[in-house]
């Protein structure tokens, strides 16, 4: 029989809505579906510290640790580090922001409250002539939304390069869903 792990940097979320997640906001609530009714477990607040290989460098285990949270930003607690049999690993693991590398240092551009590239009405960042769309701008989204920013993005490119403003902007970059 296959053991299923899942394991979440996260602490255990909490089984009912609590106030700090009002109706309309999508509650972050404990739920269990049918693929983890499938002899599956979750582990909550940990982070894995090395994948361990075998002789022929086929992962053979993930090394955790359990973390505790000190400004924000997860700590691994000394004394937790186990080790869980594993020979197929998946990385499941979300939008967590622009990487905010070398490219992004160069160019010198500005980040928003939300860790996102910073932009303005036209899209364009504090940078003249680097625009930004999408996830990078936005955050996490549906495609539609980078979509429709690339098209609005495109329109505030042409602006700046031309002058005309004939192309169009079918959205702001402050726009939000309406639900």
């Amino acid at each position: 029989m296959q053991t299923r792990l899942q394991a979440l940097i996260k602490s255990t979320p909490p089984e009912q809505r609590v106030d700090t997640m009002p109706w309309p906001t999508y509650p972050m609530i404990f739920r269990v579906s049918s693929a983890h009714e499938e002899n599956g477990e979750r582990v909550y607040a940990v982070s894995t510290t090395e994948f361990v290989g075998d002789d022929n460098g086929r992962v053979k285990a993930l090394r955790l640790a359990e973390v505790r949270f000190d400004g924000g930003r997860p700590v691994p607690v000394e004394g937790t580090e186990r080790e869980i049999p594993a020979d197929l690993v998946l990385l499941a693991m979300g939008f967590v922001g622009p990487e905010k590398g070398k490219l992004l240092q160069g160019l010198g551009v500005e980040y928003d409250q939300r860790g996102n590239v910073a932009r303005d009405a036209d899209f364009m960042t504090n940078v003249p002539g680097v625009f930004v769309a999408g996830d990078m701008g936005r955050g996490q989204s549906l495609i539609v939304w980078a979509i429709a920013e690339g098209r609005a993005a495109a329109a505030g490119l042409d602006r700046h390069l031309t002058g005309r403003n004939v192309l169009p902007a079918p959205i702001a970059p402050t726009d939000r869903p309406l639900a």
